[in-house]
């Protein structure tokens, strides 16, 4: 994706990379809310919910209107390619599945600070530790859905809805880990037609 080494190098990354960086984060900042902020562990607990269910709309938003959105010029066209195109154009490549640190760690910075104009200290803690949770299980839910084949039940319905994502419509089907936002905002995919099942089909026997 780059001609430097270096550049593409940060631009793929190995499925447990962000398991191993993010659930230290993770225990560090729920260890901030109960222990430090000594919140306690129902308020601890609820914020945490708080932040995985605010991470699901985050999910949907982010999908939609960031990596979706194609400034214009070629410049523009280049910075989605690096940013989401090329996922597009390669959905089974294995290193550029989930979001490399390079973009995950200063992205997630300015999270934290968006979110402590709203939060006390201690309760963003819990808050932000629910957020990172729900990260994660999107990244990781992501590389699941391309390389592992559910027989049945909620990851095969997720996975089919992704897949139909991207090879039926783009423009719709923007939830990875649930499908949730796409049927309060409309976009879901409709699942009717030979084409569409085709599509998902061949993906599976992939």
């Amino acid at each position: 994706m780059f001609e430097n080494n270096f550049l593409n190098s940060l631009t793929k990354v190995h499925y447990a990379v962000p398991l191993i960086f993010w659930i230290p984060v993770i225990i560090f900042f729920l260890w901030r809310a109960y222990a430090q902020g000594e919140i306690g562990g129902g308020a601890t607990a609820l914020y945490f919910g708080y932040g995985l269910a605010f991470w699901t709309l985050a999910e949907y938003v982010l999908h939609r209107w960031v990596f979706h959105y194609e400034p214009p010029g070629k410049l523009g066209k280049r910075i989605h390619f690096i940013f989401h195109g090329v996922h597009h154009d390669y959905p089974r490549d294995r290193m550029r599945l989930v979001m490399p640190l390079s973009a995950s760690i200063p992205m997630a910075a300015i999270i934290y600070l968006l979110f402590s104009l709203f939060f006390s200290t201690y309760y963003l803690a819990g808050f932000f530790a629910g957020f990172l949770f729900g990260y994660l299980i999107y990244d990781e839910c992501h590389y699941a859905i391309h390389h592992a084949n559910f027989k049945s039940g909620f990851l095969k319905k997720i996975k089919d809805h992704h897949m139909l994502h991207h090879y039926s419509d783009p423009d719709k089907g923007f939830g990875v880990s649930s499908y949730f936002w796409d049927r309060i905002f409309g976009t879901m995919i409709p699942k009717k037609g030979k084409a569409n099942n085709s599509a998902v089909r061949d993906h599976h026997e992939a």
